[in-house]
């Protein structure tokens, strides 16, 4: 950030008083800019036994398979943005089961909440940002071709879970290290 948003003036990186880590704050106005995570809020599209999977026409990670997600909207619940993302990625209808996971990524100050969601019909292909839509039983999941680890992770406890048919909320953090990460 060069400029204060507010008075359009230069903005210094720096720690505000009564603060106690770096903001950028305008040399003028001192308005403090705050940055926050970012919400990436989808679902878990099910249908008995099958996950429906989006292969991304759009970078990162494009020509990869991932469950329908995005960046959360101003003036919506995360359940009302899964659901959006589900309909623009997949042109799916579903209905919200539940929360299922909750994953806290620090390291590029993401959260993701995936949420259990039943297709209504299985009437669905794929949305502007997808190349393909489909529905996977376990063993024909792409594994070396999901596209990030909260997918391969959901998935995994979706899979684990569904024996029993329990589903707990999971939260994780998801630490990497960005020097080690050759995705970043």
């Amino acid at each position: 950030m060069k400029y204060c948003n507010q008075c359009g003036a230069p903005v210094t990186h720096r720690v505000p008083d009564g603060d106690n880590r770096p903001r950028y704050v305008c040399d003028s106005c001192d308005t403090i800019h705050y940055q926050n995570p970012r919400i990436i809020a989808g679902c878990l599209p099910f249908h008995e036994d099958q996950v429906l999977l989006c292969k991304r026409s759009i970078a990162p990670r494009q020509g990869c398979w991932t469950l329908p997600a995005g960046f959360l909207e101003f003036g919506e619940t995360t359940a009302q943005g899964a659901l959006r993302e589900t309909e623009e990625e997949a042109n799916a209808n579903a209905e919200i089961i539940g929360l299922y996971t909750l994953f806290s990524l620090p390291h590029i100050s993401q959260i993701y909440m995936f949420y259990r969601a039943q297709l209504i019909d299985l009437d669905f292909y794929p949305g502007q940002e997808t190349l393909e839509t489909k529905l996977f039983h376990e063993s024909e999941v792409p594994w070396q071709e999901l596209a990030f680890p909260v997918i391969t992770e959901t998935l995994k406890f979706y899979f684990n879970d569904l024996p029993e048919e329990d589903y707990p909320i999971r939260n994780e953090d998801i630490i990497i290290n960005r020097k080690r990460d050759p995705m970043k």
